[in-house]
Order: structure tokens, then C-alpha cells, then sequence
């Protein structure tokens, strides 16, 4: 069973104190690779780190639209020398919040679309989030597209079915968390049964949004077996099989990533 959890963040609160502890359980539950998710400048090194030290464990480097206004001026170049680490497979995450607004949006759009230059210019997938932003995401992504190709996730998906039919047709993948576990999540259960087959992974998001049967927890990448299996389950097949899936999409599309 090739289970992996294509987003986690194993050096925050919550997971770092006891990351080696951490890491065994989600593999005896059968999870074969983590990608420990970046979201500010300051740590990239102990990200990069953890996965110099873990061989099933990868990096990305990235701003998260919170911390933008912070990163205003970051520029492609020291992205670019980031990612060109052995262990650093993608790019983010990065996107637009308009949720929470903790940054300016425009300063948000600026930096989204360096990471995207960035993502064209060395083949790694961008994994982009996005709440309560939908027409910009989708206008932002489709302008980049039609100056060049990229790879691109949208991760912990939560939007509309529109959305989701828009980001497909632009060529992106669709990443899904222990949100689609919820009970008000129908919504998205109902996208989860349909999104293609090769489009889809799964992530746990970890220390975040704990599936069903561990709500109120601290989330930790075990747990991707859990929201691997409700997945499954809304489509009609097993665990096992989703995981090979959701395995193999994740290799495809984060290709430089090797077990």
C-alpha cells in the first residue's frame, strides 16, 4: 500500500516535540512518505532538515498567504536557490486567504504569482491554498497558464464544485484533508466521489484538522490512513486501492520526490 501524506507540517507545535515518535506511527499504519509543507522563510532550514534526516520524508519552501505582507520583498532568486535542495520537491505552500486577511491582498497576489514563476521555471508543483478566493485563484492561475505550463495542487480543498471543475480544466490536482470527513461537509464529500481518478491525493494537514473518529486532537499524519478510508468509501472502492491511487499520483506529480 503506497499511502502518502502529501501535506503535513512536522516541525510545528504539536508534532515537533516528539517528530521521531510521530513519524513511526503514521508508518505502522502503513504511510510510505510525508512532505513536510513550509509557510514562512525562517523554516525552510529546519524543514529542509527533518528531511535530509528522514528518507521518506521531503520538503517544500514557500510563503503562506498569512505571511505575506512579512515576505513582501522576497524574490525569485532566493526561492529558487531554496529549491534547488535535493530534498525540496515543490513549491509553497503559497495562494491567497481572503478568510482571515492577515496580509494585504494585493501583496498576497504579488507574491502567489513569484511562486508560480518559480514553479514554471523548475517543473516542481506549486501547492496553492486558497479560502474565500476563489475568482482571483482561478483568474490568477489561468493567467500564469497561458504564459507557460506549471504543475500546481490545490491543497485541503474546500471550495465549490465550479471551482473544483475550473481548477481540473486548467490541469490541476486536487489535495483532500480531514475536512471531507466532517459532517456539515457534504458539500465537499460529494466532490470528493467525483473528482478523477488521476487528479486526486490526500493529505492530513497535521497538526490541523483532525478526521473523524479523532476530532479534537492533535492531528498527526497517521491519520491520513483515516481520511484515506472515508475517501474510499464515498467512492466505492477500498483503502488499499486509493492509497496505491493517491500514491502513485503523488509521484507523478511531485516527480522528484524518490523512496
Amino acid at each position: 500500500m503506497m499511502l502518502i501524506d502529501s501535506h503535513c507540517h512536522l516541525n510545528y507545535k504539536g508534532l515537533v516535540e516528539s517528530q521521531p515518535q510521530v513519524l513511526d506511527r503514521a508508518r505502522e499504519t502503513g504511510v510510505r512518505g510525508f512532505l513536510n509543507i513550509s509557510t514562512r522563510q525562517r523554516e525552510w532550514a529546519d524543514i529542509v532538515s527533518t528531511a535530509e534526516r528522514e528518507s521518506d520524508v521531503w520538503a517544500s519552501v514557500g510563503i503562506h498567504p498569512h505571511e505575506a505582507d512579512s515576505h513582501a520583498d522576497l524574490g525569485e532568486a532566493v526561492l529558487l536557490e531554496a529549491a534547488a535542495h535535493p530534498r525540496v520537491i515543490g513549491i509553497g505552500e503559497t495562494g491567497l486567504d481572503y478568510f482571515y486577511d492577515h496580509s494585504d491582498r494585493q501583496v498576497q497576489q504579488d507574491l502567489f504569482r513569484v511562486h508560480i514563476r518559480v514553479a514554471r521555471e523548475t517543473g516542481l508543483p506549486i501547492i496553492v491554498h486558497t479560502r474565500d478566493a476563489e475568482d482571483d485563484t482561478t483568474r490568477i492561475i489561468a493567467e500564469e497558464m497561458g504564459r507557460g505550463a506549471f504543475p500546481a495542487l490545490i491543497h485541503c480543498f474546500t471550495a465549490s464544485a465550479p471551482f473544483a471543475a475550473k481548477m481540473l480544466e486548467l490541469g490541476l490536482s486536487i489535495s483532500l484533508s480531514g475536512i471531507v470527513t466532517f459532517k456539515n461537509a457534504k458539500d465537499l464529500q460529494a466532490i470528493a466521489a467525483e473528482l478523477p481518478e488521476d487528479r486526486l491525493l490526500v493529505e492530513t494537514d497535521a497538526p490541523f484538522l483532525a478526521p473523524v473518529p479523532h476530532r479534537g486532537k492533535t492531528c498527526e499524519p497517521a491519520f491520513v490512513a483515516d481520511t484515506c478510508a472515508f475517501v474510499a468509501g464515498l467512492r466505492g472502492t477500498s483503502k488499499e486501492a486509493l492509497a496505491d491511487t493517491t500514491g502513485a499520483n503523488f509521484f507523478r506529480l511531485f516527480s522528484k520526490a524518490v523512496l
